[in-house]
């Protein structure tokens, strides 16, 4: 089964998964793929350190909140919840003397830091602000907003906090605003959430959690699984049983450079069985979620750079125009 679109049809892609499951690496890995295609990407974090800009180049400058150009096609930013605010505020009064002057007010920080919820609200705020920006000719000056959204657990209460807000306020700018922004996520023509989980015990049971708490919670489409650094077949086709012939050779078979056959039954034993297991919990993934999966290879040495992003690129677009 394969999901009925592709992820290059949506507008807006927001990623989650366990910290660990290598989230960070699928919206790079997409980003790149992205813009192979001829799209025109924002990559938006939202962590205390940016991440993605080093994958694409690990000397670059920091994209920071104004963001830059970390590949051709690809424009990255980091979004500074203060930051975010001060530029909220600034549009609302028509100054930023004001905003300056009270953001750098240690009260006011105190004030804001024991109110729930805002940080949450104005970061998607942001991202609906830079999904409605135009070029000169009038188009969306992005094609793909794709957000490395926090970690599974909080990622849901992040993206339930415009609806909440709306529920709470009335009347008013803040009302009305909120409002565009739930729009924004329940969208399911254009706005998708997409897990990333791995192909093992726990990760398989807390994806199958987080769909069902999606469906029943926030609203926002979900119409795949991404399941991460998926262990690769260990044999030749025409070699499928090579560790059960290398436990029948006698001792010495492989001469003394190289460990002895039973070593290498064990090790050719454990590759498989590693194989299986991670089959076994994608099929797993797929019953529980009704979901299609989607397979990403394992990287052995990890996704560090680019030639590691091109690795999971194509994998994830693979039906892409």
């Amino acid at each position: 089964m394969a999901p009925e679109r592709s992820l290059l049809e949506r507008r807006l892609v927001i990623v989650t998964g366990k910290g660990g499951t290598g989230k960070t690496s699928v919206v790079a890995a997409l980003a790149l793929a992205a813009a192979r295609r001829g799209r025109r990407v924002c990559v938006i974090e939202m962590g205390l350190d940016e991440q993605v800009p080093a994958l694409f180049d690990a000397s670059g400058p920091p994209a920071g909140y104004a963001g830059r150009e970390i590949h051709p096609g690809v424009t990255a930013l980091r979004i500074e919840p203060y930051a975010a605010l001060g530029e909220y505020l600034g549009l609302q009064l028509g100054g930023q003397r004001l905003v300056d002057m009270a953001l750098r007010n240690k009260a006011f920080h105190q004030l804001m830091d024991a109110a729930p919820g805002w940080r949450e609200l104005i970061t998607l705020g942001k991202v609906w602000h830079l999904e409605q920006m135009r070029d000169e000719a009038g188009k969306p000056r992005w094609d793909l907003l794709l957000v490395d959204a926090p970690a599974t657990g909080h990622g849901l209460t992040f993206l339930d906090v415009p609806r909440v807000a709306v529920a709470a306020v009335r009347v008013g700018p803040l009302r009305r605003h909120s409002g565009w922004v739930e729009e924004m996520i329940q969208d399911t023509r254009g706005t998708l959430l997409l897990p990333v989980a791995l192909a093992e015990e726990l990760p398989a049971r807390e994806t199958a959690e987080l769909v069902e708490r999606v469906r029943n919670e926030v609203g926002v489409a979900v119409d795949r699984v991404v399941v991460n650094a998926v262990a690769p077949e260990p044999f030749p086709a025409d070699l499928p049983d090579l560790d059960t012939r290398l436990g029948r050779l006698a001792p010495d078979a492989l001469g003394p450079q190289l460990p002895s056959p039973a070593v290498m039954a064990a090790c050719a034993s454990h590759l498989r069985q590693r194989r299986a297991l991670n089959l076994q919990h994608l099929e797993a993934i797929a019953a529980e979620t009704g979901l299609p999966t989607v397979a990403l290879p394992l990287v052995p040495d990890g996704v560090r750079d680019l030639a590691g992003l091109e690795r999971l690129a194509d994998a994830l677009v693979d039906d892409a125009p």
